[in-house]
């Protein structure tokens, strides 16, 4: 009668075991999605091998939402939410203004397009598409009035 008992504890005490196991690992998976909703990126850190919260800021939440708009085919809303980004860093400033571009560009709007183009050629001048944005039919022609003319 005691190694029944004893054996019953240890099913018990070996399903507990696993049950916790499975809700750590459910719980750590689920904290990923929500730190990325929260906009902090989860990074180790190296000397003690523990997850280290990056925050992100405000302006590469606004370049990630606004490069999601225009992915979905919202041009209006892209340019405005990407509009916000004014004084981030170079980067982050010259990623906004060429989606900002594209925006307009697909939306019948080259001299909008333009101008955001020329902005980002101002920050830079070493702006440039990438070989695949380059020889887009409707943004290509206008980066390249748009470069000519920053010379």
């Amino acid at each position: 009668m005691t190694f029944s008992r004893y054996s019953r504890s240890l099913v018990v005490l070996a399903a507990v075991s696993l049950l916790a196991g499975c809700l750590a690992t459910t719980s750590s998976q689920s904290g990923g999605a929500s730190a990325a909703k929260s906009g902090a990126d989860k990074t180790v850190d190296k000397e003690n091998t523990r997850p280290v919260e990056k925050v992100r800021s405000t302006h590469e939440i606004a370049l990630d939402e606004g490069i999601a708009l225009y992915n979905k085919g919202d041009f209006n809303g892209a340019i405005k939410r990407l509009g916000t980004i004014t004084d981030a860093d170079k980067p982050l400033q010259l990623q906004a203004y060429k989606y900002m571009a594209f925006s307009y560009c697909v939306s019948a709007r080259q001299a909008l397009c333009k101008q955001q183009f020329e902005k980002a050629l101002k920050l830079d001048p070493a702006f440039s598409l990438a070989p695949g944005e380059h020889g887009h039919p409707l943004w290509g022609p206008v980066f390249e009035r748009a470069a000519k003319k920053s010379k």
